[in-house]
C-alpha cells in the first residue's frame, strides 16, 4: 500500500491517468467506467502510478470476444437443427435464423475494423445455410479468429473513428468502431439468451453462461 506521503507525491499522476481513461470513455459508449476506475485503484495499492500502464482496450476486447465465444460454443452445440422453423411466438425469429445470426455476430468486430460502414443496399445479409452443429461452430470459430487478428493490427485510437450502418440513404445507426464492437458483443449475449429460451421450451438442457443454470452448475 502507498503511504500518505507517497500518495500525495503520486496524486497528480493518478488524476492524469484517470483523466486519460475518462476522456476515452466519454467518446465511446458501452464501457464500464466503474470497472476502469476500480482496476486503476487496485494497481495504485501496489505500484506508484507513474509506472502504471494504461489499460489495453484492444487486449480487453480480444479477451472478451474469446470468453463469449467459449460460452456461445456450448449453446450452438445443442441446437436442434431438425427444428429449423421452431419459434416460441409468431413474432419471434425462427430457430435457424436465430442461430446463424448468433454464430455470425462474432465476425462483426472485423467488419468494424476493416470497413467504415455496412450498406445493406449493396451488401444484403445472406446467412450461411447449415445442416450440422459443427458447421455453426465452424462459422463462430472462423469469425472469432478473424476478429482477433483484425484487432491485433490496430491501435486503440483507431477505434474512435466513425462507423455507419445504412440501407442506401437511410441511416440505421452511427457510432464509433469501438461502439460497433460493443454492440456486437451485446448482441451475442442478447440473442444467446433468446436461444436459451428456445432450448428450455424444447426441454433441452440450458448451459451456464455468467453463472450456473438450472442444468449446469459451473461458473
Amino acid at each position: 500500500m502507498l503511504t500518505c506521503s507517497e500518495a500525495e507525491s503520486y496524486g497528480v499522476n493518478l488524476f492524469q491517468h484517470l483523466y486519460v481513461r475518462y476522456t476515452f470513455i466519454q467518446k465511446n459508449s458501452y464501457i464500464n467506467f466503474r470497472t476502469d476506475i476500480g482496476l486503476s485503484l487496485v494497481h495504485i495499492n501496489f505500484v506508484p502510478t507513474k509506472y502504471l500502464k494504461a489499460m489495453d482496450i484492444i487486449k480487453l476486447l480480444q479477451n472478451e470476444l474469446t470468453q463469449e465465444a467459449a460460452t456461445t460454443r456450448k449453446f450452438l452445440a445443442l441446437v436442434p437443427l431438425d427444428k429449423p422453423d421452431f419459434a416460441p411466438h409468431e413474432k419471434s425469429m425462427k430457430m435457424m435464423d436465430l442461430v446463424t445470426h448468433i454464430a455470425d455476430l462474432i465476425s462483426w468486430p472485423k467488419l468494424g475494423v476493416e470497413t467504415d460502414e455496412l450498406d445493406f443496399a449493396t451488401a444484403p445479409y445472406n446467412p450461411t445455410k447449415v445442416e450440422a452443429n459443427e458447421q455453426l461452430i465452424a462459422i463462430l470459430d472462423k469469425g472469432l479468429a478473424e476478429s482477433l487478428a483484425s484487432l491485433a493490427e490496430v491501435e486503440e485510437a483507431f477505434l474512435e473513428k466513425p462507423w455507419v450502418l445504412r440501407t442506401g440513404e437511410q441511416i440505421h445507426a452511427e457510432m464509433t468502431k469501438y461502439g460497433l464492437i460493443r454492440v456486437s458483443l451485446n448482441q451475442i449475449t442478447h440473442h444467446r439468451a433468446q436461444l436459451g429460451v428456445y432450448l428450455r421450451l424444447l426441454n433441452i438442457p440450458v448451459p451456464s453462461s455468467y453463472g450456473p443454470s438450472a442444468d449446469e452448475q459451473n461458473f
